[in-house]
């Protein structure tokens, strides 16, 4: 299998292309190997790439008071970025972290720039994803606005990779809640089965 065959799968999802377009996109974009732990943006760094990732898991948190508060998690075969700080220039507030061994491709932004010149559908497509990352951060904003901690939790429950990829402390801060507490509502809703 051609190593940007999920690439082509995901930009395919924003914006139709002929197949000669579909073929010089990906190729633009650069593979990087992260180990776990490590760290692709750092807070005070400015995000400047369009990231993919093939394979891994990238986890995106601030730290409040000392505690990591994870915000969302990257896996297999979408993207990972930190929109306000890409679209902005100014530097992040966030952590991009491997949680486990991941490889990505990237495309740094002024790759992109080029880009929506030399194909200008390129400009269709992040608008369309754009446009999709907005719809996930509402989504995620309003759960925590307006949902209780464990239908937080159920919603996860129907998102395996996360339950399979993530250990606990990450879950926890994901859904707002301690690891102490997300314990909690774990048993609660195994004795309500």
């Amino acid at each position: 299998m051609d190593m940007h065959t999920n690439l082509k799968i995901f930009i395919a999802k924003y914006v139709n292309l002929s197949d000669a377009e579909l073929e010089d996109i990906p190729n633009k974009f650069k593979s990087k190997s992260i180990k776990k732990n490590d760290y692709l943006l750092r807070q005070g760094d400015t995000c400047k790439d369009l990231v993919f990732v093939e394979k891994g898991c990238l986890c995106l948190y601030y730290i409040k008071e000392d505690i990591e508060v994870s915000v969302w998690f990257a896996f297999p075969r979408s993207s990972a970025i930190e929109i306000y700080s890409f679209i902005s220039g100014n530097p992040s507030n966030y952590f991009l972290q491997a949680i486990e061994d991941t490889e990505v491709l990237y495309l740094p932004k002024t790759s992109l720039n080029k880009l929506y010149h030399t194909q200008p559908k390129m400009q269709e497509m992040m608008r369309n994803f754009w446009e999709d990352v907005i719809l996930n951060l509402v989504d995620r904003f309003t759960a925590l606005q307006k949902d209780s901690a464990a239908k937080r939790y159920l919603d996860l429950l129907n998102k395996p990779a996360y339950l399979e990829t993530i250990p606990q402390k990450y879950l926890a801060s994901f859904i707002g809640v301690t690891p102490t507490s997300l314990s909690r509502i774990r048993k609660q809703l195994i004795k309500n089965r």
